[in-house]
């Protein structure tokens, strides 16, 4: 026997609403997906391929997506530096962020040159032939030397580890000496920077470093690329009397808050470390 049951008009129908709520839920989802897809495909530069947590770059009919270049069937950074002038700047707390981490004090920089990119892992094995290439990742920046180590890898180049305030005028060099990040005073997106990588915000799991030149949209005013994030980069001036004595700029593809980008952070660490984040791009005579 059927029995019918029957609803009174003040009664409360709850399928439709939760149909449309569950829609719209779904719906959300999915433009959320689609925009995190978005989001990641986006932050690397025009002709590099968005592959897990990393911008590839490769080579397709002798060619390479900009600004990188063939080497050896490969594609890698050609080997420039760019000079920088002579500049003098004041240095201060001149975001919020900075308030109690810096120390005002005037900078003043001669001219030298600085390497257009951070330091490769092909150019690295380049240097050091006893340590294995990692096939086909040659272009990704090198990471996890020692200061010493760098020092003595520039050396080899002719050159040297910058000073801090040598690495800063670089990233400050522009129309706004108090530029908040090396690419100006808009935010730190992914496009602009590796950085996020590991625990977000661009990406979750990375465990190193993303390929050179791949964030064009991030260079300096002089045409440095991944001066913000990547890897940091040692320096050769000394972190002071805080305890650790080795000191690297520029944040790293593992720094999850966009402060550690700024050109006045500091990462601090044993001069002795092999750091992941850390790498090296080096300084030469004028």
């Amino acid at each position: 026997m059927t029995v019918a049951t029957r609803v009174e008009p003040t009664s409360f129908c709850p399928a439709p609403s939760l149909s449309i709520v569950g829609l719209a839920t779904l719906a959300a989802v999915l433009l959320g997906v689609r925009h995190s897809r978005d989001a990641l495909l986006a932050r690397c530069g025009g002709g590099f391929r968005a592959r897990g947590n990393r911008c590839y770059a490769e080579l397709a009919d002798g060619v390479c997506p900009k600004p990188l270049i063939a080497v050896s069937e490969a594609c890698d950074a050609p080997d420039l530096q760019v000079a920088i002038p002579p500049i003098s700047f004041w240095l201060g707390p001149s975001d919020w962020e900075a308030e109690g981490r810096v120390l005002p004090r005037w900078i003043h920089t001669e001219g030298f040159r600085l390497d257009a990119f951070e330091t490769t892992v092909r150019l690295w094995r380049s240097v050091r032939p006893s340590e294995p290439e990692p096939p086909g990742d040659g272009a990704r920046a090198a990471s996890g030397m020692t200061r010493d180590e760098a020092a003595a890898f520039c050396a080899s180049r002719g050159g040297r580890l910058p000073t801090e305030d040598e690495w800063m005028a670089a990233a400050a060099f522009g129309s706004n000496a108090t530029r908040r990040y090396p690419w100006g005073d808009t935010g730190a997106v992914c496009r602009r920077a590796a950085w996020g990588l590991s625990g977000g915000p661009c990406s979750i799991g990375g465990t190193g470093p993303d390929t050179v030149g791949a964030h064009a949209d991030g260079d300096s005013a002089l045409g440095l690329h991944d001066l913000a994030g990547n890897v940091a980069e040692w320096v050769s001036t000394s972190a002071g009397p805080g305890g650790s004595d080795g000191l690297a700029k520029g944040g790293s593809w593992q720094s999850a808050i966009a402060t550690e980008l700024r050109p006045w952070s500091r990462l601090e660490v044993a001069a002795s470390a092999r750091d992941p984040r850390i790498g090296v791009r080096c300084a030469y005579s004028p």
